[in-house]
């Protein structure tokens, strides 16, 4: 009899093992940036800590910097659809007129300064018209980066005749729209070529987030720093976290329910704070490096607004020509900022 329930006893927890190893699942992926920048250091680390902890260590989830497990980071999206790669953060941006209807959300001035809220309002948006553009794909966040600043060498810019003749590189068509009706050259580059382009003095310099700039050494790269007057965002840029549709489905309900809690809302909020939190640290290197850190006059950032207003008006015509309600998804884009910033917790 005791042989028996020995035998029982062995089959059992035989069963629980292999049940157990079954439902243990490794996922890789990937980002096109320094580890040390702000959203892997203060919303990826962070997000995948959670995870980890909340499956039990059932889920373990490996990140990737700098396209490490191959492809470009304009590929990025493709990656994660056809399973190359588990997960990834994804600038649909890089692909110009792949995803149209983000673009409303990165149009000049759309959005606060705020990340956090801009994220509320980019998931909001997500959640009224993007999720049939990215259907094959299972979406865990959207959100927006913090308020786009000049980098340039260089002296500040003061007024719009600073901008003529400029090579500035730009990350979207919004921004490039922008940059050109500034009287710039836009050059679009993926954040990994800027550093590159500005050492070789392909470009003068370029438009990104105070974040980014420690990573790619603007302190030594660039001289000066310029930000518009307000609290609008001189240009943004959308970003989505997600996972190859197969990797989610695979996984057992309860790790589900695990991705499940960890995607949404508070997540998108929660990485927009990662971008705020690396704004407040990349500005401090910037000025501790001696650069000049300027902000153009209301007059002057008023005559940009106006430039910018003209982008919109154009870009609502080019997309509604082309079959969008792009009327409406401006008045939408700006409604769910509205919202995101009177409430701080409804998108």
């Amino acid at each position: 009899m005791r042989f028996f329930k020995t035998a029982a006893l062995t089959a059992m927890l035989g069963l629980i093992a292999t049940t157990g190893v079954a439902q243990e699942v490794t996922l890789r992926f990937q980002h096109f940036v320094s580890p040390n920048s702000a959203n892997p250091k203060y919303f990826l680390a962070p997000w995948v800590e959670k995870v980890e902890a909340e499956s039990n260590g059932r889920i373990k989830i490996e990140i990737y910097p700098f396209m490490q497990l191959g492809g470009k980071a304009t590929a990025q999206y493709d990656l994660i659809r056809d399973g190359v790669i588990d997960g990834g953060w994804v600038i649909p941006g890089y692909t110009p007129g792949r995803f149209p209807e983000a673009e409303a959300l990165e149009l000049p001035f759309m959005v606060t300064k705020s990340a956090e809220d801009a994220s509320r309002a980019a998931w909001a948006f997500t959640q009224k018209h993007l999720m049939d553009d990215f259907a094959d794909v299972h979406l865990i966040a959207a959100h927006m980066h913090g308020p786009g600043i000049i980098h340039k060498t260089g002296g500040a810019i003061q007024d719009l005749s600073d901008f003529a003749g400029l090579k500035l590189r730009g990350p979207s068509r919004a921004a490039t729209l922008l940059l050109d009706k500034l009287g710039a050259e836009p050059i679009g580059l993926p954040v990994p070529q800027f550093p590159e382009a500005l050492s070789k003095g392909v470009v003068d310099g370029g438009v990104i987030t105070w974040e980014m700039s420690p990573s790619l050494k603007l302190d030594e790269l660039t001289d000066s720093h310029t930000d518009v007057a307000g609290d609008k965002s001189l240009y943004n840029l959308y970003f989505i976290w997600a996972m190859n549709k197969d990797s989610y489905a695979a996984l057992p309900d309860d790790l589900k329910a695990v991705i499940d809690a960890n995607s949404g809302l508070e997540t998108s909020a929660m990485a927009g704070r990662a971008h705020d939190t690396g704004d407040r640290d990349g500005r401090a290197l910037m000025q501790e490096a001696g650069n000049e850190i300027a902000t153009l006059s209301e007059a002057e950032t008023a005559r940009i607004v106006a430039l910018g207003d003209a982008v919109t008006e154009e870009w609502i015509a080019d997309m509604t020509q082309r079959g969008l309600n792009a009327a409406q998804l401006v008045d939408d884009a700006r409604a769910t900022v509205q919202a995101a910033r009177s409430s701080g917790t409804d998108g």
